[in-house]
């Protein structure tokens, strides 16, 4: 939202440093002027008016029409953390954007990211500034994996319609825009899909991924939105293999024929993202591979799997470890109790079973016993293994 709102702004500026305030009317803007604030300067800037509050806005900070002034904003209100930032556009005089997150009045963690722009009255004083911004309020760490998993799960069965995707940029508030923001739109990520290039699927892909610890009750949802994008990715890498080694050429990153989802990983995360995770998110990856899982699968697979990530991982390291050797010990030992002595020597046998003896050759071509090798478990062992065999 908060790069349409830049865009618009770009749109009437019309050659001058500042847009014209006559020109700003947020109330017919159908994009995101609900989520609006306009600050009036031209008395001052210590406490200016507010000249304009959008629905939304108003409606979740719990303000009325009736807020006039910026000193008249609620503390720990989201209005207030927009109009913090008003003095750094009167210092850098020009369009400023922020994101952070904060417990709001309700005690709900918060994230939001914004944007202020100057306007101007007389193409020179910045006299107005107009703010956009946007927000989301947060669950429990463990509510939002789940319905994110869920959510995702039902976008899957979606039937995949086929609309004209929301641009990405535009002159205007209103032009060419849906109600939803692109990257959110349920719809998107199909369409990306089934039209995007494989670079476009990566992109779609970071920008999953750096959402990934960005803030601690959204780490778990984030981190299986990336993975799930990951695999997206790494299906289609599958399906133009010429397009994916471009990719791994330009991100320097060599492939790997034993870990082929390792290349993926340090695409999607970066490789400068921790080694541990990457080869655990790999792993991941590996084993849906293994099992066969769709790319409309994964994220059902994932929200499925006992013991989520750490689970997954276990049950690949498991998969990739080679089958325990057969003990052959027995079925020597077996074999050389069937077989006819080649001779009987008057030499005590012991507790033992099988017993190792050294012999030499004779001066008459006979063999000549001359040691019972004694306290060499494992070497006795290996004598009957080769005999046996």
């Amino acid at each position: 939202m908060h790069v349409r709102a830049y865009n618009y702004w770009v749109s009437l500026l019309g050659g001058r440093a500042y847009p014209s305030i006559e020109d700003l009317d947020p109330a017919n803007i159908a994009d995101f002027g609900a989520n609006s604030v306009l600050l009036d300067f031209s008395m001052g800037i210590e406490d200016p008016s507010i000249q304009y509050l959008g629905r939304s806005l108003r409606e979740e900070c719990g303000v009325e029409a009736s807020i006039r002034k910026i000193s008249e904003v609620p503390s720990r209100s989201l209005l207030s953390r927009l109009t913090d930032h008003y003095l750094q556009i009167i210092a850098n005089r020009a369009p400023i954007g922020f994101e952070a997150e904060f417990v709001g009045q309700k005690g709900h963690n918060t994230l939001y990211r914004g944007i202020l722009m100057p306007f101007s009255s007389d193409d020179d004083t910045i006299d107005f500034i107009y703010g956009v911004i946007n927000w989301k309020v947060m669950v429990d760490a463990e509510t939002q994996a789940r319905l994110a998993a869920e959510v995702e799960a039902a976008r899957r069965d979606l039937p995949r319609t086929q609309v004209a995707a929301p641009a990405a940029w535009a002159d205007g508030p209103s032009s060419g825009f849906s109600d939803t923001p692109v990257d959110e739109s349920p719809l998107a990520a199909d369409l990306l899909d089934a039209e995007a290039g494989l670079a476009d699927l990566l992109d779609h892909a970071r920008a999953c991924a750096a959402d990934v610890g960005q803030a601690d009750q959204r780490t778990r949802a984030a981190l299986y939105r990336a993975l799930d994008r990951a695999y997206a990715f790494a299906e289609a890498a599958a399906r133009n293999p010429q397009g994916y080694a471009e990719l791994l050429e330009d991100a320097g990153i060599k492939p790997q024929a034993r870990a082929p989802m390792t290349p993926v990983v340090k695409l999607v995360f970066g490789t400068d993202h921790d080694k541990t995770r990457l080869t655990e998110y790999a792993a991941v990856l590996t084993h849906a591979r293994r099992q066969g899982v769709p790319a409309e699968g994964f994220a059902a697979f994932l929200s499925a799997a006992s013991g989520g990530i750490k689970g997954i991982v276990a049950a690949e390291r498991a998969a990739r470890r080679p089958e325990p050797r057969p003990d052959t010990l027995a079925a020597a030992a077996t074999s050389l109790r069937a077989r006819a002595p080649i001779a009987s020597l008057p030499i005590a046998a012991g507790d033992e079973e099988f017993v190792l003896l050294l012999a030499r050759a004779g001066l008459d071509g006979m063999l000549e016993v001359v040691a019972r090798v004694e306290g060499e478990a494992g070497l006795t062992e290996k004598a009957i293994r080769r005999a046996g065999a």
